[in-house]
């Protein structure tokens, strides 16, 4: 079974919000795509300002809920460039799903921490994704065994941008994973389109994780359906 996870990246909290009503109801997870302007150019919620740090730190302190909650399970992917300051805190803001990624700053702090709470009363179950760029190999994930859940190949070499062209190294490298690792989970995002979700499944992607050819469709729920129904 493969799942489509429409991925939202925006600059505010009422943007996102706005993006979760146009697919409630045809997907249950939904990936935040969190920048820093550090780790990539780009700088999405809530890195922007003060106001926005401040609606984070009610997520964080639990006084308030990510938009939506009742509807949506989150994953957030985190390109940061201190990501071992941010990991736990996105785990109390309710994430359910937290991905790194292998070649930045401060990761193996961030997986360690991740993984050391394992079996806490109110903090898991969270599973660690490690996102891999797409010019990478599998022995990249080797410093990182036992501490992930799930592997994240990104389909684009430019990160933290929506809509650009899909990275053929990316098919290559989800080929090359699900031989190594055949009973993992691989998802890939970042380029997924209409034109390449098959392969992609083929190759053995369990999960894509789609981003504008959702939210620039004008019925994003229709887009969905019909990427599902090309993979099938």
């Amino acid at each position: 079974m493969i799942e489509i996870i429409p991925a939202i990246l925006e600059d505010s909290l009422a943007d996102i919000e706005r993006q979760l009503v146009r697919v409630r109801g045809a997907a249950r997870e939904i990936q935040l795509d969190i920048a820093d302007g550090a780790y990539v150019p780009n700088r999405t919620w809530p890195f922007g300002n003060a106001t926005e740090r401040a609606e984070f730190e009610l997520l964080v302190s639990q006084q308030e809920g990510l938009p939506m909650w009742e509807d949506f399970d989150f994953q957030v992917d985190l390109m940061l460039q201190n990501p071992e300051a941010h990991a736990l805190r996105w785990v109390s803001a309710g994430a359910t799903r937290i991905i790194l990624h292998a070649d930045s700053e401060g990761v193996f702090e961030a997986a360690r921490a991740l993984s050391g709470t394992r079996g806490e009363q109110n903090i898991f179950p969270t599973e660690v994704g490690i996102a891999l760029a797409s010019d990478a190999s599998p022995d990249n994930l080797e410093p990182f065994r036992g501490l992930y859940d799930f592997v994240q190949v990104m389909g684009i070499e430019k990160i933290g941008f929506q809509g650009q062209l899909f990275d053929e190294r990316a098919h290559t490298l989800v080929s090359q994973l699900r031989a190594a690792l055949p009973d993992s989970t691989i998802q890939v995002d970042g380029g997924v389109t209409l034109r390449n979700v098959r392969a992609l499944a083929q190759a053995g992607a369990n999960r894509l994780v789609v981003g504008s050819a959702i939210f620039k469709s004008d019925v994003p729920k229709a887009a969905i359906e019909e990427l599902l129904r090309e993979i099938e």
